[in-house]
């Protein structure tokens, strides 16, 4: 079938919005008419290639929309389900068959490689082969996804605003609830007020954590996380991180988030520690990208991990954010701003900028 997508063309090109060809599911497959998208910082890497996805290639990868066809072998999902879209994973490995599907051993192979599991692709332009991102290109009014990245959700809430629960909140939520798991009282500071770093203040407050910092270098975004739970805000450009961090605790914090892939920062959240305090890193960078620690804080029983996808079984974990958000307790729709298909390189522009959090394309 024909419909619309923003294609990547070349590197660090902006996205130019043609008409493609999507072929019918596979076995194992479902076609999925889109009604959003968000746009992701993964995605902003994959268009400048520091993420080498093959190009050309319809990024995007936190899709949501209604199943229209489903192929052979799918009966978790019918035609007709409102549904989010998440990550590939192959099901078959032993991360997957242990319930960690976030840690796939084929994971960049699948999400990154722009193929689907079979090694051939579902997205064409004339006789050019499109690579697919996540397994679902999601910059498109329509997209074949395997039936494992599929999340049958409530049809009571709008679904234009589900797509980022695919990776973003989901990722940032799920570094507070899945990974760390703080006791009620405990203290964490998250470094970058994006859409991850937003959504890890909102988990903690949902976790009654006592302290909750949020560091980053733009009012508007500092002003919104104290909005959603912060009890604490620091302006990096104002002041000496680390020095504000300990006088605000006495000893450094029980937990720290990294959320926007600047090494400096995981120094700095690693160094902000208490002792026996974890630090997750969330936020990615340009492949090589390295960062330096003092041998000597770390050895102190402070930790440091790294951090796939929340940590969770997207089919579980989305409707439990769902229901969240419909208790009032995880507003996550304060972080959104729609734009148009033909106006994704200025919703590329407005997150650069920091003028959006969370730039959701509306296809429907």
């Amino acid at each position: 079938m024909l419909t619309k997508a923003a294609v990547t063309y070349g590197k660090a090109e902006p996205f130019r919005v043609t008409e493609i060809t999507v072929d019918d599911p596979n076995p194992g497959e479902v076609l999925v008419r889109l009604v959003g998208s968000g746009i992701c910082h993964t995605d902003l890497l994959a268009q400048d290639q520091s993420y080498p996805v093959p190009l050309p290639a319809v990024l995007g990868h936190e899709g949501s929309g209604v199943v229209e066809k489903i192929g052979l072998g799918v009966t978790s999902i019918q035609p007709g389900d409102h549904v989010v879209l998440s990550y590939s994973s192959c099901g078959a490995c032993a991360n997957c068959l242990s319930g960690k599907a976030y840690a796939c051993e084929q994971f960049y192979a699948l999400n990154f490689e722009g193929k689907m599991a079979d090694g051939t692709c579902r997205l064409h332009e004339g006789h050019q082969h499109l690579s697919n991102f996540f397994g679902q290109a999601s910059f498109a009014h329509h997209a074949v996804v395997s039936a494992r990245n599929v999340v049958k959700v409530p049809k009571d809430v709008p679904l234009e605003m589900l797509g980022p629960l695919g990776c973003g909140i989901q990722t940032g939520s799920g570094a507070v609830l899945n990974k760390l798991k703080p006791a009620p009282g405990s203290s964490i500071v998250i470094f970058g007020t994006g859409t991850v770093g937003l959504s890890a203040i909102m988990a903690a407050n949902v976790a009654h954590c006592g302290v909750i910092l949020a560091v980053d270098v733009q009012e508007n975004r500092l002003e919104l996380a104290r909005e959603l739970g912060a009890t604490h805000t620091i302006n990096a450009k104002e002041q000496n991180v680390v020095e504000t961090i300990m006088g605000i605790t006495g000893k450094g914090v029980h937990y720290a988030i990294e959320t926007s892939g600047r090494p400096e920062n995981t120094r700095k959240a690693v160094d902000s520690l208490a002792v026996l305090g974890t630090a997750v890193q969330i936020g990615g960078s340009a492949l090589g990208t390295e960062v330096t620690l003092d041998m000597n804080t770390i050895l102190f029983e402070r930790n440091l991990n790294g951090f796939l996808m929340g940590e969770s079984v997207p089919q579980l974990y989305i409707p439990m954010l769902i229901a969240l958000y419909k208790q009032g307790k995880f507003p996550f729709d304060k972080l959104i701003k729609y734009y148009s298909l033909e106006e994704i390189n200025q919703a590329v522009q407005d997150s650069k900028n920091g003028t959006t959090i969370k730039p959701v394309i509306k296809l429907g």
